[in-house]
């Protein structure tokens, strides 16, 4: 996936030890996504904003906080997080892709 006529973020947002690490962007209409890679473990995620990520590459198994929505994602599904909730998400194996796009 390509994006044009972005502003990037150049520092990169760097969470658990190193095993989660994204970078920001603001597109032209100023809409804000992230993008970045999860290694293998365990983490949970709170949200102020709803979320929908895309899982671009890799596998991960996913649960959001408060609902029964629970299950696998693969390289073209996503799953979204409503505002003021949370979610888990674990890599088995490998590295996972992602892109989060903010959708309030």
């Amino acid at each position: 996936m390509k994006f044009d006529n972005v502003s990037a973020e150049a520092k990169a947002n760097i969470y658990f030890d190193g095993k989660v690490v994204s970078h920001g962007i603001t597109l032209e209409d100023g809409s804000t996504k992230t993008f970045g890679l999860i290694f293998p473990g365990k983490y949970h995620f709170g949200t102020r904003s709803a979320e929908r990520m895309e899982v671009i590459e890799g596998d991960c198994t996913v649960s959001i906080d408060g609902s029964e929505e629970s299950g696998p994602f693969t390289a073209g599904e996503h799953f979204d997080v409503p505002a003021n909730s949370g979610f888990n998400i674990e890599v088995a194996e490998g590295i996972c892709q992602y892109i989060c796009s903010f959708i309030d």
